[in-house]
């Protein structure tokens, strides 16, 4: 008794000692650094308004800012059923159980089970001292435990806990980044569908006042006033553009179908209702270029991964230092099963292994520079995410800046071209000219507010586009959580 306490006690305080002189190897992490301009470029559109302290316009459902119950219903499906966003989590919550099987490894593994053998032993090979033995059969019964652990004293487990924890909150921004993206995708398919209906609407008022057109031309005709040719003119042009209204339905279609996929129902399950456009560009709240690293989930997934090979260096490091493993046993054994768990029928064990490679040919080594280099390929990763994310929304400022002016341009050309159309009808009907005049005035008319209607889709699908790449509603607390979740 006094030889197993002695032995339990050096044990334990060879545990201390290892536990107390442990460290982590490795570099520290330090989020890297990334050029942020202290402004935009691209000035704001003139409805631009600044963020406020308190402007909560853009936080949670981000797509509410467009004033449009139709647009909120169907974006509140992506979350719920969109099959490419579940795929994402899937992949998440594969990561967050990574990190609770590389924890597993800070802790001892304990084994238990039980055994009978029987065995027979040559008489001839073993002294004779019980019946059992003359008869050359043996029966031990076993109930055995062992221990097993390797101390963690260079910290190659906590930096393999360290990278998954950050590849697990990189997930955790993936699909915050996947969600964004499908949000924004359904939102900018939402509004090119009824910019088709806007112009589906203007062409089936068009050919109305083809038909009548084309009405006064035959009687015009029949009156000797106008030329066979004026009504051929008339007629085509009606038709043609019947042909254009219809032709419009292979995109609404395509489009349609493109929604009901987005809200994880198939094509057939979906119908949106023919409507214009019934809301005015929004006003979006902007904020510093500083800010925008903690809105941009792809931007925070790419810093993770940074952190994620900082640790695998460490992890690398830790190879060159020798490991320790404590290990114990202890049990049960007796040849007669009635008194297998008395005290006189225990046995223990305990160990301790202190091993290191002395030589392996340079391997450490590569791996070492392996993940070094990863390390740095993840640094520049995040860099040019960091670019692509500003060079997203001075785009989208440019694009929106340029809109606003061409909306203003596009409007004076389509009440010009009005003007000419009206010019034109009223030279034809006094016999002043021909209806070729009229057919081009009306064909001018009908393109210019054909493009009104286009960069009026151009404007909304815009303000989805920038509202993306300003990260939508998300923010980097939002991570926290995630980080809390990957912790456990």
């Amino acid at each position: 008794m006094i030889g197993k306490n002695a032995a339990m006690r050096r044990l334990l305080l060879l545990c201390l000692g290892s536990l107390a002189a442990a460290c982590a190897v490795g570099p520290t992490y330090k989020k890297p650094q990334a050029e942020v301009p202290p402004a935009f470029k691209e000035p704001p559109p003139g409805d631009w308004k600044s963020a406020q302290p308190r402007d909560t316009a853009l936080r949670g459902n981000w797509w509410e800012i467009f004033g449009d119950p139709q647009l909120n219903a169907l974006e509140e499906q992506v979350a719920a059923a969109n099959q490419t966003l579940a795929q994402a989590e899937a992949q998440f919550r594969a990561a967050r159980a990574a990190v609770q099987e590389v924890r597993a490894g800070l802790f001892p593994t304990v084994t238990a089970g039980a055994s009978a053998t029987v065995s027979r032993t040559s008489p001839s090979r073993a002294p004779v001292t019980s019946q059992a033995s003359r008869s050359g059969t043996t029966t031990v019964y076993q109930v055995p435990v062992d221990v097993s652990w390797e101390a963690d004293i260079w910290g190659r487990v906590r930096r393999q806990i360290e990278a998954n924890v950050a590849a697990a909150q990189a997930s955790a921004a993936d699909v915050a980044a996947v969600r964004l993206s499908l949000e924004a995708e359904l939102a900018a398919d939402y509004f090119q569908l009824h910019g088709l209906d806007e112009q589906r609407r203007l062409l089936d008022t068009t050919v109305a006042d083809y038909e009548k057109a084309l009405h006064i031309t035959t009687l015009r005709h029949d009156q000797g006033v106008s030329s066979g040719a004026d009504v051929a003119e008339a007629q085509t042009q009606l038709e043609t553009t019947r042909a254009q209204a219809i032709d419009l339905g292979v995109d609404r279609a395509a489009l349609e179908h493109a929604i009901a996929i987005l809200t994880g129902k198939p094509p057939a399950g979906l119908t949106i209702a023919a409507a214009p456009i019934a809301v005015p560009p929004p006003v979006v709240p902007t904020e510093l270029p500083s800010e925008l690293l903690e809105r941009r989930p792809d931007v925070a997934a790419a810093e993770r991964r940074v952190a994620a090979a900082n640790a695998q260096i460490g992890v690398a490091k830790a190879a060159y230092f020798p490991s320790l493993t404590l290990s114990g046993s202890g049990g049960f054994a007796s040849s007669r099963l009635a008194n297998l768990l008395s005290l006189p029928n225990r046995f223990w064990s305990l160990g301790a292994e202190l091993a290191a490679t002395i030589f392996d040919a340079g391997r450490r080594g590569a791996v070492a520079a392996q993940a070094e280099a990863s390390y740095d390929a993840t640094v520049a990763a995040y860099r040019e995410t960091v670019l692509t994310a500003f060079q997203g929304v001075e785009d989208n400022l440019a694009a929106l800046r340029i809109l606003s002016e061409e909306s203003t341009q596009q409007a004076s050309a389509a009440a010009a071209a009005e003007r000419s159309l009206n010019l034109a009808r009223t030279r034809y009907s006094g016999g002043i000219t021909s209806y070729l005049e009229v057919l081009t005035a009306e064909n001018a008319a009908l393109a210019n507010q054909r493009a009104t209607v286009d960069v009026r889709i151009r404007q909304m699908i815009g303000r989805v586009n920038l509202v993306k790449a300003l990260g939508g509603g998300w923010s980097a607390a939002e991570l926290s959580a995630e980080r809390t979740a990957a912790s456990r």
